[in-house]
């Protein structure tokens, strides 16, 4: 899953229906799975390019608002853009007219502050699943929402780096209120910043580096779980199984004492379907 999948990809502007962003999808299919993707803070659709192509040449429709890029944004309005860009998928043709979304195959996702929104715009709207990179605190509170039922039994991933207890991280209480399925993992050596693609103002002092090798895992995890979610596909079902060993990743369980030492799981079973 690290490596690009098997069908070519388009890229197209949501501006046409109304809504700033960017669409990827395969070349052609009918009733593909979709997910709307929600950007970090001072970042924008450019900066997950590859993360959104990668998607596309799996067989997903991955679209993205470009909105809310400045200092101060509104998680709220982020999350409305998000079920907007949703609607945009699932309710016209893409693409030159051959490309379509199934309805009951849509998820929320995002990065960071737009990890939140997705949960904000779930509590909104239902969808398949949600995935939660690296999040970040928003307001509305993404974890006050969970542990409010407002998101039902919706299933997540949640992924996040070794500083996943920092106090710029809501990774583990978010996942200690999900009400459905849910599933934590620490990526090893990676930090909550390093998905973002390309330079960035702080790199030049060490800080919000893009880390390859933390991309490439995170692609793999993502592409994974929505594959085995919103297609119900066996292969990939170990993406979305709770218990399952994935090299180069912790499970985390957030109900455990936090004295309690958490295992480094190790196996060999995944490690043809992340390499592919």
């Amino acid at each position: 899953m690290t490596g690009r999948g098997p069908y070519r990809v388009l890229r197209g502007n949501l501006a046409i229906a109304g809504q700033p962003g960017a669409v990827y999808t395969p070349e052609t299919g009918r009733n593909l799975p979709a997910v709307a993707f929600g950007h970090g803070w001072l970042t924008g659709v450019s900066r997950y390019r590859g993360l959104l192509e990668h998607l596309a040449s799996w067989g997903i429709v991955a679209a993205a608002p470009d909105t809310e890029r400045g200092p101060v944004p509104s998680h709220l309005d982020l999350a409305t853009d998000l079920r907007t860009t949703l609607d945009i998928c699932s309710g016209v043709r893409l693409g030159d007219g051959t490309i379509s979304v199934h309805p009951d195959r849509l998820a929320l996702a995002g990065h960071g502050m737009g990890a939140g929104a997705a949960v904000i715009a779930a509590s909104q709207r239902r969808v398949a699943a949600i995935a939660a990179l690296y999040p970040a605190h928003t307001a509305p509170s993404a974890e006050r929402l969970a542990a409010d039922g407002a998101l039902g039994d919706t299933p997540a991933l949640i992924l996040a780096g070794s500083d996943f207890e920092s106090v710029g991280s809501n990774a583990l209480p978010l996942a200690a209120a999900w009400e459905g399925k849910s599933i934590l993992r620490t990526l090893d050596g990676a930090t909550r910043n390093g998905l973002i693609e390309g330079r960035r103002l702080l790199s030049a002092v060490g800080t919000g580096k893009h880390e390859s090798k933390t991309a490439r895992t995170t692609r793999a995890l993502l592409t994974g779980y929505l594959l085995a979610t919103l297609n119900d596909d066996k292969t990939y079902r170990a993406f979305a199984e709770p218990d399952t060993d994935i090299p180069r990743t912790t499970l985390i369980d957030p109900h455990a004492p936090k004295d309690e030492e958490q295992p480094k799981l190790k196996v060999g079973q995944l490690a043809k379907l992340l390499r592919s």
